[in-house]
């Protein structure tokens, strides 16, 4: 059930926010010709938690790349959360990735940017969609620590990028 929730985030990651990823701002996306790639059971020491997406993302032309309101609220958000969230148990540790999803949602659905800020957004999103994912399933404490610390850093990280 976590596996189809997580692929319907991804779709409406992908389509939420107009994907156009190698794109011509005119070119219509045909849904049908989106692929969305095969998950697999994510596990809390797997590549899903580092922070490789920093490698790939890029500024623009040396400057931070203009988000809109929305993005940037999400992201605020989200990080208040986190710092101020101390979870003790498994289930607290679930509910604070609930929370976190439904502001990575609402981010997401109010997603208006295009172009190379677009992709980029998309470079640093797709990971934190991922740890959110890992976060609502740990079964150890000790696995929401780390989750919750990757997602902290992720999310910090944002502002290296955008404004």
């Amino acid at each position: 059930m976590k596996k189809i929730l997580l692929i319907i985030t991804i779709f409406f990651a992908l389509i939420g926010c107009n994907e156009s990823k190698n794109q011509n701002p005119d070119t219509v996306i045909n849904i049908e010709d989106t692929q969305v790639p095969e998950i697999k059971e994510m596990d809390i020491k797997d590549h899903s938690v580092n922070n490789a997406w920093v490698n790939e993302i890029k500024l623009d032309n040396g400057k931070k790349w203009q988000a809109n309101l929305e993005t940037n609220e999400g992201v605020d958000k989200m990080l208040k959360l986190v710092k101020s969230s101390d979870p003790k148990t498994i289930k607290e540790y679930h509910e604070l990735a609930s929370k976190l999803n439904g502001h990575k949602n609402f981010l997401v659905k109010k997603c208006t940017m295009e172009g190379p800020s677009h992709d980029n957004l998309h470079i640093f999103l797709h990971p934190l969609i991922e740890k959110i994912e890992i976060l609502q399933n740990v079964s150890t404490t000790n696995e929401g620590l780390k989750a919750k610390a990757s997602i902290k850093e992720n999310l910090e990280g944002y502002y290296n990028y955008f404004q």
